[in-house]
């Protein structure tokens, strides 16, 4: 099969920052084993497939382990290649199939507009290993059958974290976001995603965590539009 694969990096507008998605358009349906391997080799948090399917495309997500429920960079992505390899019109919306229902990306004054589904979360006891991995004492901690979500004190405290990989994987769950306020006017909050369970330590920029993220800032802040930064050594907006 000669195919291309094509690699983006999503939510930011320089080169070598944001989160780098490796995107394979496909004539038809492939294997689950196959696309594991593919992603293997691509070696990049997200490897997205997706083939055309009734008006819009069935779309998987792959992490170098394992196959995801919900990807939103990897999604943004693949948006971007079937408008700008013009698979589909360019002002045309995309409706995209997915683990996780329909999903929605369409253009919109100079950006591309994602409807994903809110993932909100619950307060929740902390499982073994997650807190001791962190190695900081949460301000909340909630969890959304997904990922954990940790509130922290500070940018300065969500910086420094250096997880325990090893003892982080043993918890049960996708990933785990840490957040907090953010200190600067161009920001309202920032954050971090780990997820060494699922085959990646920690994510440049990780757009499913904010269908959990945005909810949870705008009931605090009490704001309908919030500019998140995800601080990883990459960083994206």
């Amino acid at each position: 099969m000669n195919l291309s694969i094509y690699q983006v990096d999503a939510f930011t507008d320089k080169p070598f920052f944001g989160n780098p998605a490796a995107v394979c358009v496909l004539p038809e349906k492939a294997g689950e084993d196959w696309m594991q391997k593919v992603a293997m080799e691509m070696n990049l948090s997200e490897t997205a497939f997706l083939y055309r399917e009734g008006e819009g495309y069935n779309l998987r997500w792959f992490t170098p382990t394992t196959e995801v429920d919900l990807c939103g960079h990897a999604t943004l992505a693949s948006a971007h290649i079937l408008w700008e390899k013009n698979y589909i019109e360019p002002d045309q919306e995309v409706e995209f199939y997915s683990r996780s229902g329909l999903l929605t990306a369409k253009k919109n004054n100079g950006w591309i507009e994602l409807n994903f589904p809110l993932q909100l979360e619950q307060e929740a006891a902390a499982p073994a290993g997650l807190v001791e991995s962190l190695g900081v004492k949460p301000l909340y901690l909630g969890y959304n059958l997904s990922d954990y979500l940790v509130e922290v004190e500070s940018e300065e405290t969500l910086k420094e974290i250096k997880p325990d990989f090893g003892l982080l994987g043993k918890v049960q769950c996708r990933g785990v976001i840490v957040t907090c306020k953010s200190n600067s006017q161009e920001y309202d909050f920032i954050s971090r995603f780990f997820a060494p369970a699922a085959g990646v330590n920690e994510d440049p920029v990780t757009g499913s965590a904010h269908c959990c993220l945005g909810p949870y800032w705008q009931s605090k802040l009490n704001k309908y539009e919030l500019v998140g930064y995800q601080a990883s050594a990459r960083g994206g907006v």
